[in-house]
Order: structure tokens, then C-alpha cells, then sequence
């Protein structure tokens, strides 16, 4: 329950549409309900302003579609993220009206229309096409969080012209985030380039000596471009919620 839905439900009760005692019934579970296996934080949307988020690595395929369903019996939006294709299929056949995206393993479900929440526009931009699933999940990331997402593939270091010719875009977007792997140079490019905050995200993507991203973190964190922000290998939902907070009104 967000603002807006606390807001709405104030007024309802206000206005003899929820009787007391149902009030207090779906109140009780505000702060959290425990469900054994999991304590579903369902104060998380009017604490910081969007639901929590399922890890779907990790968990039972019946434990994800049983917090789903807590969380929208609750009337509040879900994202899933790390899905494998088997366990979507399941969750897909519970909840239809949800949306899987099988590049970036992530599953949604909009219980509410998410508000507009954005200032400006999230550019999301990778260095190769094998950095796009990363870039999706923090795209989808940040479009479910209410704000304007564009994409811009497959403009990395190795053809500079490519970004270079892309001057307009990256001056029209409020925050950047650039996602890449091998030797992770890209967000120093675009840092160097733009007066906005720029989120870099290493990713896994490259040969032997890349260390399955760690190349490409430590390359990031190294930036001599000032304002480059660095989350974690492969976290592409991380930045887009990072992204996400930048950008509100």
C-alpha cells in the first residue's frame, strides 16, 4: 500500500465505503505478514514508494506464487526478478494478466497503474547486444517504477562513433544508466560526456581474463570520469531502481 492507496482507503473509510472492522482487518498486516517461509514487508510502497521485490533465485516455484498472491490480495504491483523459463511458466498459468520477459527473466504484474513518478527520462544503454538482458531488467525495472525509459544498444567503445553520434539522446536524459562487460570502459565515456548521474553496471559478458565480471566492476570503480555510480556484476534491477529514485519528482 502506497501513498495514493492509503490515501484512497482514508477516504473510503471516511466516506462509509469500508466498514471499521474491515479496516482494521487489512490493516493488521501492514508492517509485514508472516507466512512461515517468508515475512511479506507489505509497508515497504509507503515507506519508499514501490512494493517490495521477489528474488525469484532460490526460491520454490509454490513459494513465489503464494507471495504473489499475499501481495496482490494487498492491491500491490509485482516484479519478479532471476525466473528460470520452467518456474515462469507455472507462475504464468496462476496469474495470465502478468507479463514474462524471458531475456531478463523477469516477470510483472500490475495490480494498480503505476504513477508517473519520473522528472525526466532513464537512458539505458549497453556497450554489445550481449549486455542487453542485464539492460532489460533495469529498464523494465525502472518503467514499472512510473518513470519514461528509452534504450540504446550496442554503442560500446569499440566503434566510439557509435556513441559519439548519439550526443542528442544522451543530453535530453535526466539519468544514464550504462551497462557493459570485458574491460567495463563505456560509463567512463558517457560520464565524460554528460552533466547528469550516471549508473554504471558491470556484467558477466567477456572471455577468460574478465573474471566473470569482476574485470569489468573494478574497471567501473576505477572511473576517472567524476559522478560514475557502480553497482553490482550482472544487477541491472539494482540500477534501475537507483535510476528510479534519481529521477522522481
Amino acid at each position: 500500500m502506497d501513498v495514493w492507496a492509503l490515501k484512497e482507503f482514508i477516504e473510503k473509510i471516511k466516506d462509509g465505503k469500508i466498514e471499521v472492522d474491515d479496516a482494521i482487518t487489512r490493516l493488521r498486516d501492514l508492517p509485514y505478514e508472516d507466512i512461515g517461509f517468508a515475512s511479506i514487508d507489505h509497508h515497504r510502497a509507503l515507506r519508499r514508494g514501490f512494493p517490495e521485490v521477489i528474488y525469484g533465485t532460490g526460491k520454490k516455484v509454490e513459494e513465489i506464487i503464494e507471495i504473489i498472491g499475499k501481495m496482490v490480495d494487498k492491491e500491490e504491483n509485482i516484479l519478479v526478478t532471476r525466473l528460470t523459463d520452467d518456474k515462469a511458466r507455472i507462475i504464468k498459468d496462476q496469474f495470465p494478466q502478468g507479463g514474462y520477459f524471458p531475456n531478463s527473466k523477469v516477470f510483472t504484474l500490475e495490480v494498480r497503474p503505476a504513477e508517473k513518478r519520473g522528472k525526466g527520462t532513464i537512458l539505458v544503454i549497453t556497450a554489445g547486444t550481449s549486455d542487453i538482458p542485464v539492460a532489460e531488467e533495469a529498464a523494465i525495472t525502472a518503467r514499472f517504477m512510473g518513470n519514461e525509459v528509452e534504450t540504446l544498444f550496442d554503442v560500446g567503445v569499440s566503434g566510439l562513433h557509435r556513441i559519439l553520434g548519439k550526443r542528442d539522446a544522451l543530453m535530453e536524459a535526466s539519468v544514464i544508466v550504462v551497462v557493459a562487460g570485458m574491460e567495463g570502459a563505456l560509463p567512463s565515456i558517457v560520464g565524460g560526456l554528460v552533466d547528469k548521474p550516471v549508473i554504471a553496471v558491470p556484467t558477466s559478458t567477456g572471455y577468460g581474463a574478465s573474471f566473470r565480471g569482476l574485470s569489468a566492476l573494478l574497471g567501473m570503480l576505477n572511473s576517472c570520469a567524476s559522478g560514475v555510480t557502480v553497482v553490482n556484476i550482472d544487477n541491472g534491477f539494482g540500477a534501475g531502481y537507483a535510476a528510479s529514485l534519481i529521477n522522481r519528482r
